[in-house]
């Protein structure tokens, strides 16, 4: 635990010298049940930030919650903005006797051998394993394309931008779902971005320090970029319909 302090007193309040010696802060109120819902670790954290201000660290995380919410709101409707944009354009150009999430050749599951820190990495083994997990979620013996996209993850889509698949998809495909000279590391790091900050939402870590509230801001403002590039109008229902920017002028204070 006093190395957890220490790591949050770090990254929240350099040089912050703690005022408790236990954790009899705990009891003041009638919110001492809190670390048992929480744990004392997450707990403390909003404490810290609250200035042990208990009635102020419980509407922190709340509000953290409500950040959330806002953003995985937004970053729902571009994902599956994406994953139909790409599955519309591999089911166009590739020419399969089956969908290309079937197909052992397909260039998002076929072997691609890529060298990382001086090994030979199969960087479609990841996408093979990922499609075999959605069939098998999907709980039937042949289940439909559209199931199976619907239980593949964002990182499964995210990584069809990467380096090791230029080549392969996105110089002859996946580029036809952006305006003309949209580069790959633009799209990819977006993207990249997206996911982090969407990977941080679904596991309710902090968004309540400068830096976490600038990301998913960032997050937040990339999500309407990367709509306006694949379907204008959800770009426009995005804007309309998010409350994402609200939330975050709303922090609690004292």
């Amino acid at each position: 635990m006093e190395r957890y302090l220490a790591k949050i007193q770090q990254v929240f309040s350099p040089g912050y010298s703690f005022p408790f010696g236990g954790r009899d802060y705990l009891t003041d109120t009638g919110l001492a049940w809190v670390p048992e819902w929480l744990s004392h670790p997450r707990w403390e954290t909003y404490l810290l930030i609250a200035k042990h201000d208990q009635s102020l660290a419980i509407a922190l995380y709340e509000w953290n919650i409500a950040i959330a919410q806002s953003f995985m709101h937004d970053a729902a409707h571009i994902e599956i903005a994406l994953r139909n944009r790409y599955n519309a354009i591999l089911s166009q150009e590739l020419d399969f006797s089956d969908h290309w999430l079937f197909i052992e050749d397909s260039p998002v599951t076929a072997p691609l051998n890529r060298k990382r820190k001086r090994k030979s990495i199969d960087v479609n083994a990841p996408n093979r394993h990922s499609i075999a997990e959605a069939i098998r979620r999907c709980q039937q013996p042949k289940p439909s394309s559209s199931q199976v996209i619907a239980e593949l993850s964002f990182g499964f889509w995210r990584h069809m931008t990467d380096a090791a698949h230029e080549k392969t998809l996105w110089i002859p495909y996946l580029h036809k779902a952006y305006p003309a000279r949209t580069a790959r590391k633009y799209i990819d790091r977006i993207i990249g971005q997206l996911n982090d900050v969407r990977n941080r939402a679904s596991h309710h870590e902090p968004f309540i320090t400068p830096k976490r509230l600038s990301e998913v801001d960032e997050a937040g403002k990339q999500i309407v970029d990367l709509a306006k590039m694949i379907l204008p109008s959800l770009a426009e229902h995005i804007q309309d319909t998010s409350t994402l920017g609200s939330i975050l002028n709303s922090r609690p204070t004292n």
